[in-house]
């Protein structure tokens, strides 16, 4: 098996997501920000899969000492140095998390609900009761209790397969779809700061980090028939998790909608 036989395994989940009734239901700025709302545990906990790698794939604790492939050690590197520390639109140095939220906020978007997520995790001290305890959706829980399992269970090809597939290798085409949504439907609103994120993450997962992470699988997998195997397993779960996601994201949106 190989990344092409790894791509159309996975067709039939990818054309769900980038043909999904959710885009068409982003019609006003209050459905704009329903989406951003839930979409934001994606973008952060995207930022753990990132460091999970970089951990298995370098060193990072003392002493040092060289991991064996340095090739994926370069290249999860270069994702790391991009995601973690990015230009933003005013030339301020922030992850893509950070990004997100400030944009969030430019827009409206309601930002008090990753806030105390994230401020609850911090006093528990662990991921998978703070998933339990929040009053997230069911499928944002089980979307983020996924990508932890994976990380907590995975081996490193596996936690590369969710990165890849599910992540850094169906970014560009996704967020192109709902940045022209968001152009059409929103003309005169001032999206700047979130159009930038959205052009950033299509120009760096299309021209780079989606080569450089499809690399990185090739690297870990080699002729390994089973790793490529669980790659393909887990690539489809990932997949199928976002699915859920999105309707998710849909149900929230109508249900405003519906109460407005």
């Amino acid at each position: 098996m190989n990344i092409a036989a790894i791509n159309n395994s996975i067709k039939p989940q990818k054309d769900l997501l980038l043909n999904h009734s959710l885009y068409e239901k982003v019609k006003t700025i209050e459905d704009l920000n329903s989406f951003l709302e839930s979409h934001v545990y994606a973008v952060w906990d995207f930022m753990s899969l990132l460091k999970a790698l970089q951990s298995k794939l370098t060193c990072t604790t003392t002493p040092w000492i060289a991991t064996e492939n340095p090739e994926t050690r370069y290249l999860i590197n270069e994702i790391v140095l991009a995601e973690e520390t990015d230009l933003s639109i005013d030339g301020r140095r922030q992850s893509h998390f950070e990004m997100y939220v400030e944009a969030m906020e430019a827009c409206g978007a309601d930002t008090t609900g990753i806030h105390h997520f994230l401020s609850e995790l911090n006093s528990l001290q662990n991921i998978y009761v703070a998933i339990k305890k929040s009053n997230l959706h069911s499928n944002i829980k089980a979307f983020l209790d996924f990508t932890f399992r994976v990380i907590d269970e995975g081996k490193t090809h596996e936690i590369a397969a969710a990165f890849t597939f599910g992540r850094e290798d169906l970014i560009p085409s996704m967020f192109t779809v709902i940045l022209r949504n968001f152009q059409a439907n929103f003309p005169k609103a001032d999206l700047s700061k979130l159009i930038y994120y959205f052009e950033r993450h299509i120009e760096l997962d299309a021209d780079e980090h989606g080569p450089m992470a499809m690399q990185m699988i090739t690297e870990l997998c080699g002729t390994d028939a089973q790793k490529w195997a669980e790659v393909e397993a887990v690539s489809i779960q990932a997949l199928e998790i976002r699915i859920g996601l999105w309707d998710a994201i849909e149900e929230q949106i109508l249900l405003k909608t519906e109460m407005a």
